[in-house]
């Protein structure tokens, strides 16, 4: 993981979220979650003070009601302490369901008015509002896939940023995420810009689209295969401008 996060921001690459462990890999035999759950504090004890030192800000997202509570405390230290990075944006999925996230997003909308939505429960919502529910960070932009990079030669989404993914372009590599490195991502991102990305709209209104979106911050996302237990995320997911 650190060859990745270390080679992101050299590609123009400030967002990279990682798969560690879904909402269904509860289902495994507890064991293995387990040894997932050491790996990840180990992690994080290990590499906060590095990501400190380059500008790395590390954020877990997903449920954290069923982890240990030394893991839970060793992650609100990361964050804390990275707080203030700005070079790389880390985020972390851990007991994470695209699914569920909708779900929650879906029912915090129909329990009353969003903050600056007006005091009518019945007001319309953009789907920019809605995603930053999706994304559980209100006070932050929502961030859109770009690019979604599934690696160990498996082919599906295993409920990872679902709404994120919308628009996502996918590539699918045979190399197994412990191998993926800084090459494998270079190759990745340099097919990304080669691809001609249309929003639903003709080639010429998708190039305009693109060059008013240049300034903006996107989504490339990565997954690995889920075949056996490592200490790296099981999907990674990165955004770039």
């Amino acid at each position: 993981m650190r060859r990745t996060v270390e080679a992101a921001p050299g590609h123009g690459i400030d967002i990279l979220t990682l798969y560690a462990f879904s909402s269904d890999n509860w289902r495994r035999p507890p064991e293995e979650g387990g040894a997932l759950m050491r790996l990840l504090r180990r992690y994080l004890m290990a590499e906060t003070g590095r990501c400190v030192e380059n500008g790395v800000r590390v954020q877990v997202i997903g449920r954290r009601d069923r982890l240990a509570s030394s893991l839970v405390r060793e992650i609100e230290s990361a964050e804390r302490a990275t707080s203030r990075g700005e070079k790389l944006w880390l985020r972390i999925a851990v007991d994470y369901s695209a699914r569920d996230a909708i779900l929650r997003a879906a029912l915090r909308l129909g329990a009353g008015p969003l903050p600056g939505n007006g005091s009518d429960p019945g007001a319309p919502i953009s789907r920019e509002e809605f995603s930053r529910l999706v994304s559980e960070c209100p006070e932050q932009r929502a961030h859109d896939v770009d690019l979604l990079i599934r690696t160990g030669g498996e082919k599906r989404l295993s409920d990872f940023l679902l709404w994120e993914c919308a628009y996502a372009e996918l590539i699918f590599t045979e190399r197994m995420w412990p191998d993926f490195g800084a090459a494998d991502l270079e190759d990745a991102v340099l097919e990304f810009r080669h691809r001609e990305r249309r929003f639903g709209t003709v080639p010429a209104a998708a190039a305009a689209r693109s060059a008013t979106a240049s300034a903006a911050t996107s989504a490339i996302n990565t997954l690995r295969d889920s075949g056996r237990a490592q200490p790296d995320a099981e999907l990674a997911a990165l955004a770039m401008p």
